[in-house]
């Protein structure tokens, strides 16, 4: 009476195995790597051009600016051993009032063009799920993740939601 079981519940759990493959085999699933979208997509390039014309002044003169302070301090330590101490006190003042207003530049530079970044990469990001959304669709996926410990190739649809972005692209200018 136990083998009888035991063979019946085998024969349950072979058949119950066989359903869900044959179950798995009609799951359509999708697999899309965000950072090469957001690195490789026509959109993400042009955010990214975009915002390096739009701070690569800033950028230029806070480098300027370094460079500057840099070489002020390098005269000061040339400079010390012959200078007065008031003189000395005074050209440290100076420069170090220089690398307050230096960093603070530099804060503020950082600060603007995070929030910049992550303005462009939200754009591109709803742009990019959009198209998911309509790949998801129109081929009629029942699951399309992002992120995934291993993915393989043949579930990997990175590449046809960049074309699909660029594509996208060229056609809103």
């Amino acid at each position: 009476m136990n083998t009888s079981f035991l063979k019946s519940s085998a024969c349950a759990a072979v058949f119950a195995f066989a359903a869900l493959g044959a179950q798995a085999q009609e799951l359509k699933i999708g697999y899309v790597n965000a950072d090469r979208v957001l690195r490789d997509a026509a959109p993400a390039k042009a955010a990214q051009a975009k915002l390096e014309t739009e701070f690569g002044k800033r950028e230029k003169e806070l480098a300027d600016m370094a460079a500057k302070l840099k070489a002020a301090g390098e005269k000061l330590d040339k400079d010390a051993p012959t200078l007065s101490e008031s003189e000395r006190t005074r050209r440290q003042r100076d420069l170090v009032e220089q690398d307050r207003e230096f960093q603070r530049k530099r804060r503020e530079f950082q600060e603007d063009l995070t929030q910049r970044k992550n303005e462009e990469l939200a754009s591109v990001v709803e742009r990019a799920n959009k198209v998911m959304k309509q790949i998801f669709d129109t081929e009629k996926y029942d699951l399309i993740i992002q992120e995934a410990v291993f993915a393989g190739p043949k579930i990997d649809i990175t590449d046809k939601v960049i074309k699909a972005l660029n594509a996208q692209s060229g056609n809103s200018k």
